[in-house]
């Protein structure tokens, strides 16, 4: 369980398990916010990790989650897409022109995970929940 350190935050169970997740995905690799969510037991509730990764432990690595398309977060609590950019390209992540990323390649799936990226994602990592 991702500790809170000091800080005497009540936090529901979702939420811990979105800070939990999140802290595990490795450098130069990410997450998408569904996957997030389906994993954590929420296949449609990848806004809500959004919300959980604005008002959640800075120290958290939140610049390893993008979107569906590996798209940078315009409300990135550290300061927007920019700021998005500086923190996955201090990754290894390389970022291209238009704030994306090559989401193929980089998209991470804790071990175990197999049968639900199949059930939710295509072979490439693509979100078919639409």
């Amino acid at each position: 369980m991702y500790n809170l350190g000091r800080e005497e935050r009540q936090v529901g169970e979702f939420a811990q398990a979105v800070y939990d997740l999140v802290a595990q995905i490795p450098r130069g690799r990410v997450m998408t916010y569904g996957q997030v969510a389906a994993l954590c037991g929420a296949p449609r509730a990848a806004r809500i990790v959004g919300q959980v990764a604005h008002w959640g432990p800075l120290e958290l690595p939140w610049q390893r989650v993008v979107n569906r398309h590996g798209g940078l977060a315009a409300g990135y609590i550290k300061g927007g897409r920019e700021a998005h950019r500086r923190d996955l390209e201090a990754d290894g992540v390389r970022v291209r022109r238009d704030g994306t990323i090559d989401i193929e390649a980089l998209i991470w799936w804790p071990p175990g995970t197999a049968p639900l990226q199949r059930s939710l994602f295509d072979g490439n990592g693509a979100d078919h929940r639409d």
